[in-house]
Parts: structure tokens; C-alpha cells; sequence
């Protein structure tokens, strides 16, 4: 049996639009082709992970709660279709934020470090070379690079024909 593989998306520019610190349920728009993405890898046995800043947090623009009541409306639209998401992973760490429990440089899980995408290959026993990762930033490609992975960035367009054409590149069963 081959082992597991996952693709890790980055969230706001690459799933969801990115309007500036996205969190409002009622606000969340699909990138064209990322819930096609995610479906995919889901039928294709892969794991779908994601690993996001969230700094808004941090510098109190919106609460904890209300990012994952963002990530619980994209999991309903997402099994309306059939499809999901494994893992959120988010960072709310910034060294400018608001709220001193946040407020912390350079923090392990605030990409470009690798600490999220590192979790994520742990808690799921992924080894490096059965994942990639789809970024909007350098940042993510960094984070990828710091983790042993593969990172590509993408900079719009059909979600689902660049996670296809990456996957390719990587070697992964799409």
C-alpha cells in the first residue's frame, strides 16, 4: 500500500478570497477551482491540510472564535459537495499584536517558519517527499522549503488545473 500524501494549501489567496484579514462567514468566496482542489485529493486518498497566519488575531480584528466559525462555513459548503478538509492549522501570532498572549516574534508556527506544515506532517505520518504545498506568498514557499517540501505559488487563476499540474511535478496521484 502506498504510503499517505497531502497537499497543504495556504488559506486566504489561495482557497478563499482574500479581502483583508478574512473571517466573516457570510463574506467567504471560493477561489475558482479550490473546492474542485480539495475534492480531488480527497477521491485521490490525500489528505488536505491548511496552514494559514492569521496575525488578525493577534492584533484583535477578530477572535479565535470567529476564524473557526469562518473554517466551520467552509467545511459545510465543502461536504455539501462531498469534500473536506483534514486539518487547520493557524498561526495568531504576531510580534506587533494588540493582545499580549500573541504577541511573540518570529514564533516556530508563523510562516515563513515551517512549524505548522511540520505538525501537519506529524500528525498524519506524511513523509516530506509525499507532500506539497500551495502558497499566494513567498512566505509559504519558504515555510515549504524550511518543512523539505515542495511549494508552488500560485498566483491565480483555476485552483484545481494548478494543484493538478503540481501534483505532477511532485509526483503525487492526482
Amino acid at each position: 500500500m502506498a504510503s499517505p500524501f497531502a497537499v497543504i494549501f495556504d488559506r486566504d489567496g489561495v482557497l478563499n478570497q482574500d479581502y483583508g484579514y478574512a473571517y466573516d462567514p457570510d463574506r467567504l468566496v471560493w477561489i475558482p477551482g479550490a473546492m474542485a482542489a480539495i475534492g480531488r485529493v480527497n477521491r485521490a486518498g490525500g489528505l488536505v491540510l491548511v496552514a494559514t497566519n492569521q496575525s488578525g488575531i493577534g492584533r484583535g480584528y477578530y477572535s479565535e472564535a470567529q476564524m473557526h466559525g469562518f473554517h466551520e462555513e467552509m467545511r459545510r459548503q465543502l461536504a455539501i459537495g462531498g469534500a473536506k478538509i483534514d486539518a487547520i492549522y493557524h498561526c495568531p501570532f504576531h510580534e506587533d499584536a494588540a493582545e499580549e498572549r500573541y504577541r511573540q516574534a518570529d514564533h516556530p508556527d508563523r510562516k515563513p517558519n515551517p512549524g505548522m506544515i511540520l505538525r501537519g506532517l506529524a500528525d498524519f505520518a506524511i513523509a516530506a517527499d509525499r507532500a506539497l504545498m500551495i502558497g499566494d506568498k513567498d512566505s509559504d514557499m519558504q515555510a515549504a522549503r524550511a518543512a523539505g517540501i515542495d511549494g508552488y505559488l500560485f498566483t491565480g487563476g483555476d485552483l484545481e488545473a494548478f494543484l493538478l499540474d503540481a501534483a505532477r511535478r511532485t509526483g503525487l496521484p492526482l
